[in-house]
Order: C-alpha cells, then structure tokens, then sequence
C-alpha cells in the first residue's frame, strides 16, 4: 500500500507529511532540506527572522535540497501598547533577569519583523510552498503569493476559520487540533473556544471545504499518520516528532526535555509570548502563567521576555525556556529525520493494511 494522496503529489512529494515549521530556531535549513531530501515537505519557521536572514536562509535551503519547501510566517495583527502592562511585564521578569545575572534591557524600539518586508522576500524567491499562520492575509495577497508560482497553506483551529480561508482563496488548509504543540493559530474567536482536538477538527474541515485538508497536532507516529489519512486529510504535519531529530536546531535542553515529558505535562500559555501556545511545564510557565491577564498580548510580551530566554538557553536553563511541544511528546524519539520519515510511512503503510484486513470480512 502506497502513502500517496493528491496533495502530495501536487506539491511534488513522495510521501503526504510536512515537517511542521516551528519559529525561533529548530526548523534551520539543515533540517528543513533533510526533511524535503525524505520526501516530505521541509517548512522553514520564519516569523522572526529579518528579511536578509531569511533570504540567506531560503539560499542554504536550495544548496542543500532540489525538493519543494515551505516558508512560513505569522501574520500580524493590531495591538495596544499598553504602558502599565509592560511595567507590570518588567516587574515580572525582574527575579528571572536577576537569577539569570542580566541587567534589563529596557522597553525595545519595535517588537516584531516587518511583515511586509519578509512577505516581499517570499515573492523574490518565488518558493514553492508560503504558509502563514494567525489569521488570513485576504483573497488581494493570497492572490499576488499564488501569481509568484507558489502553493499557499492557511492555518485554521475551526470549521468557521478553514471556510474563511478557502473563501480568501489559499489552495489548503492546516487544520490545527488542540493537541499541537507552539502558536495556536487561532483568528476568529478566543482560543479557549477553539481548543478542538485534532481528530474532531480533521473531519468536520474535510466535510465543510473543498480544499484539501492537513491534519496538524498530536500526529507522532506512521498511526498517527494513517489515522490522519483515514480521517479525509491530505496530509498530515508533524512539529514535535522532528523537534528532537538530529538536525533540528533544538537547544539540547530542549530537546531533552521533550524526550522525558509525558502527555500531561503541557499546557497552553501566555507566559512567554502573549499568545496562546502549548509547551511542558516549566518554573517560567507556572508562575509567570499565573499572572496570564497582567502581561501584554503578542508581540509585546514576545519581544520583553527575548532577553530571558535567549540567556537561559546560554546558560542551559531549560526552567526559563518555551519548550514548545504538543501532547504527543510520549511518543517523541531521538533519531535523523531520514529514519523518522522511514518509520512514518512504513509504519502508516502497515496500520493502513492492518486495518484494512481487519474490516475487508467483517459484517454487521
């Protein structure tokens, strides 16, 4: 039994997985071409890179792969700069700044990438796959990214999200369930309203779209991935199960505590970003998590907590760091991504005809 789906083969690849793009560090070119060289879409995290970085990034891609890639970022939204919220953010930092021997660095000038600047980028390159995630860029944009010969993928946590991406034209949907590990990507709605796991969403997106589906959150393993198949998706996209592989840019901490974390040791958080986004728990997350509806929304609260986690990574201190990771970190292993993605698919292969035995007899 072969793992091939029409979307796969629309984006040139040979087996339907997307090695999920996480920003701030793990997705290097490295590991995004050795997930493209498997035969699995490469997708390189760039919310916050500035645009020469990313285009040097998008250059070292293609030295290293002839595969299709994925580029993706955040999409901006309007936010307050709120004075007494990032006083308040200072006040909370401060016994961390001070365990961790850093002076503050004081309120910074801007707290994010232009996205317009990196999203031009994009275009210049002509990439071959553009995914963006927190909202929807409009049917305007979305047209002028497909026009540069590129697939564009949306991110949707409901039903409701996934129709207003198909209604702004993008040529699929990432349907983020619950269990995903990172950002929530979540625009129409509070993201405690949209915590929906993964297997609910998948279908209910299949049935309300026409586009094809990428089933996102909680998928680990060559089961995972038929059950993503089975379920109507075209796809599906993995974050944490290449988070701990060889070529990940991971912080060792990082990925450590990714391989000794259970399923119920994560939660989705504000502490660190602003944003709802699920890690392990750690020291950062339970206390600063406590003071969620004090801290400003992202990107302020991204761009003031910077300093502490880059220090804590410095100085191996996995307590102060986002250990970004979804509710499938039990099944996470340390391995290279061709092995991973060897085990994916022969393991879906098997399920897939395992099951298929199981019912082809069966009667009521």
């Amino acid at each position: 039994m072969t793992l091939r789906t029409s979307l796969s083969v629309a984006l040139g690849l040979k087996y339907p997985i997307i090695q999920g793009p996480m920003a701030g560090g793990p997705t290097t070119p490295t590991l995004v071409a050795a997930a493209s060289n498997a035969g699995a879409l490469g997708s390189l995290g760039a919310a916050y890179l500035p645009p020469q970085t990313l285009q040097e990034q998008i250059a070292e891609i293609r030295r290293l792969t002839d595969g299709p890639f994925n580029v993706n970022l955040f999409v901006p939204s309007p936010f307050e700069t709120d004075p007494a919220r990032i006083r308040r953010a200072g006040e909370l930092l401060a016994p961390y700044r001070k365990e961790l021997g850093i002076e503050d660095p004081g309120t910074p000038s801007s707290f994010e990438e232009d996205f317009g600047e990196q999203l031009g980028v994009v275009l210049e390159e002509r990439v071959p796959v553009f995914s963006f995630t927190f909202g929807s860029v409009g049917p305007e944009l979305t047209g002028r990214i497909t026009e540069s010969g590129a697939t564009v993928l949306g991110t949707a946590t409901t039903v409701e999200e996934g129709i207003k991406l198909e209604e702004d034209g993008v040529d699929g949907v990432v349907a983020q369930g619950a269990e995903a590990g990172g950002h929530r990507g979540t625009f129409l709605a509070d993201f405690r309203d949209a915590l929906i796991g993964t297997m609910a969403l998948v279908p209910q997106m299949v049935d309300a779209i026409s586009l094809p589906v990428i089933a996102a959150g909680g998928v680990m393993d060559g089961r995972g991935l038929a059950a993503a198949l089975a379920l109507g998706a075209g796809a599906a996209q993995m974050g944490t199960a290449f988070l701990t592989c060889e070529e990940s840019g991971a912080h060792p901490a990082f990925k450590e505590a990714v391989l000794g974390a259970a399923e119920d040791q994560t939660a989705v958080t504000r502490a660190f970003s602003g944003r709802a986004a699920r890690g392990i728990k750690n020291r950062f997350l339970l206390e600063v998590g406590a003071h969620e509806d004090e801290i400003p929304a992202f990107p302020i609260q991204n761009a003031l907590t910077k300093d502490v986690r880059a220090t804590a990574q410095s100085q191996d201190r996995p307590e102060f760091m986002s250990l970004w990771a979804g509710q499938g970190v039990r099944l996470a292993r340390a391995t290279t991504v061709a092995e991973l993605v060897e085990k994916l698919t022969g393991d879906a292969e098997a399920a897939l005809g395992s099951a298929a035995d199981q019912t082809g007899g069966a009667g009521c």
